[in-house]
């Protein structure tokens, strides 16, 4: 049998190899899922403005744009049909890492908003 001597340190660099890229999945996983809600609020708020500017008559997916805008998100699409406003907002993942060949890119959420008929 051979010298053993320096196994376990060999052993341990790998468990920490091994950790440090499951604490960097959880982290860009993290930063995924908090894009993805920062998408959903950024597309309810510039809906219920651009909704609101409608009723008011005024340019409903210019208010969209500017509130999409302040709550960190990009305006990808306003339709107006009707009194009703849709609008698509994307947010880029916060590390920035080039994760689009393992299906991760940026956060999509749509919202419609506008009158209550009764």
């Amino acid at each position: 049998m051979g010298d053993d001597r320096g196994a376990g340190t060999v052993f341990a660099a790998f468990a920490l190899l091994a950790l440090l890229l499951l604490a960097a999945a959880g982290i860009e996983i993290g930063g995924a899922v908090t894009a993805r809600h920062r998408a959903q609020s950024a597309a309810d708020f510039a809906a219920l403005a651009a909704a609101g500017e409608v009723a008011l008559g005024g340019e409903g997916c210019a208010a969209a744009l500017r509130l999409a805008d302040r709550n960190g998100g990009e305006l990808s699409s306003c339709v107006v049909e009707g009194a009703d406003v849709v609008v698509r907002v994307t947010v880029a993942l916060p590390l920035g890492l080039p994760l689009g060949s393992v299906g991760l890119g940026p956060a999509v959420a749509a919202a419609r908003a506008g009158p209550v008929y009764e």
